[in-house]
């Protein structure tokens, strides 16, 4: 009889430290948490901001609105993710948004691409609205050949700045390039950095002392096509002056493999984290670089759950940590999965929490913000079946990332756990009964 009383105090126990896990989750979380997907089944969200009024602006584009072809999408949403206004931009080329900021002014600013899927033609495209997202200007940039925006801010003089790529100017294949605005969109300069090797710029932010810093990939000319098939592949960290001219560059990793950086800040401390994905055999993992503020590394670490793991968007947290955000693709037997992923960690890149967001159909997260409640906003794209259209998707979480619609991998263990001990409790029980009545 001891081992049954045993094995049923430890079943109850189990069950409270369960319990507690799932308080844990909502206990004290935010009170709105969602998952909302808008568009008509051609509709992508690359870039995501929280408003003012606690709710969301996401820019990205839209094939089922506009002019033709793929136009630059903006869509409002208040804090519940009910959509408030959208608006589109563009002609009969296509465009796509791939940055979006809120502007001093109360106002939206888009950075992207005309032509996108012309390698030849591509143009960058700058939009500036008003805080309906009422386009009061814009400009395009760029030379005869591919000249690309992955990243835009506005910095401390009034003015703009976008990074991204250009093969129209600078070394030879793409290299990084950098485009100082004024007010208006009006370029004010324009620089270029690289050399043989093929280098494209993701992620930009403006320093302490006013210069810039830029950060992406650097693609060696051997194993595929520059810029599209990499094969020689680095992560590669530009600082500048206030004027561009640069002052030092870092390499991380090693050649050979493919590996980029997403995701850049300027950290707390002076220095710099990245947020990418780096080899891990003949897949991928989250990989959070943190540096000293001329670049030397200070430590890396990786993330992975056991397959094709990518980190396109991180944000160093109010608590001094990181969280960093993409997708987690792989198979299971001859089914395959593209789930979205999101990993927290500590000040020293060790993780927290990890959190999945996966359904029936693919999911692909490319931006991650904190929001003001200090929870998180994820934006990206979901299909509601494995070839079905990408509509624009987004999260609003709590501050573990959980969300009701999804099952949280960290109690699940526990919740198995609990489950087995109990149907042993239960065969044991019906055992010793039986004995008895024997």
């Amino acid at each position: 009889m001891g081992e049954q009383k045993t094995a049923l105090i430890l079943s109850i126990m189990l069950l409270f430290v369960l319990a507690g896990s799932v308080s844990i989750s909502l206990v004290g979380a935010s009170s709105e948490m969602w998952s909302k997907t808008y568009g008509n089944g051609k509709e992508v969200g690359n870039s995501l901001v929280e408003t003012s009024d606690g709710g969301f602006a996401v820019a990205g584009d839209t094939g089922s609105f506009g002019a033709g072809g793929s136009d630059f999408w903006l869509v409002k949403t208040d804090s519940n993710g009910n959509m408030e206004w959208n608006r589109t931009y563009g002609g009969a080329e296509d465009e796509s948004a791939k940055a979006v900021i809120k502007t001093s002014d109360g106002g939206f600013a888009m950075a992207g691409n005309r032509n996108p899927y012309e390698y030849s033609e591509c143009d960058c495209w700058f939009v500036k609205t008003d805080s309906y997202g009422n386009m009061e200007w814009n400009q395009t940039y760029g030379g005869p050949d591919y000249d690309c925006a992955n990243a835009l801010i506005e910095t401390s003089d009034g003015g703009y700045a976008i990074a991204g790529g250009t093969l129209s100017f600078g070394a030879g294949e793409t290299d990084f390039w950098l485009v100082k605005t004024d007010a208006q969109g009006n370029m004010k300069w324009n620089q270029t950095y690289g050399g043989a090797d093929a280098e494209t710029s993701t992620s930009l932010v403006e320093t302490h002392d006013g210069g810039y810093a830029l950060a992406g990939g650097r693609t060696g000319l051997e194993g595929g096509v520059p810029g599209f098939y990499p094969f020689d592949n680095t992560i590669w960290l530009v600082k500048t002056d206030v004027y561009g001219n640069m002052e030092w560059n870092q390499t991380y990793g090693e050649r050979l493999s493919y590996k980029n950086a997403h995701s850049l800040v300027a950290t707390s401390d002076g220095g710099f984290a990245m947020g990418g994905y780096v080899p891990d055999g003949h897949y991928s993992d989250f990989w959070l670089i943190k540096t000293d503020s001329k670049g030397d590394m200070e430590w890396s670490k990786s993330f992975g759950r056991g397959g094709d793991e990518k980190a396109y968007s991180m944000v160093q947290t109010s608590d001094g940590g990181y969280a960093l955000a993409g997708i987690a693709s792989g198979a299971i037997g001859t089914e395959a999965y593209l789930d979205s992923w999101m990993v927290k960690t500590d000040a020293d890149g060790n993780e927290i929490w990890r959190q999945t967001y996966a359904e029936t159909g693919d999911q692909y997260i490319y931006s991650l913000v904190e929001t003001s409640d200090d929870a998180f906003a994820l934006a990206g794209w979901k299909t509601y079946t494995s070839t079905g259209p990408p509509y624009l998707w987004i999260i609003k979480t709590d501050e573990y990332g959980y969300i009701p619609e999804f099952p949280s991998w960290t109690i699940l263990p526990l919740l198995l756990a609990a489950t087995a001990l109990i149907v042993v409790c239960r065969k044991r029980l019906t055992k010793h009964n039986r004995i008895l009545g024997a």
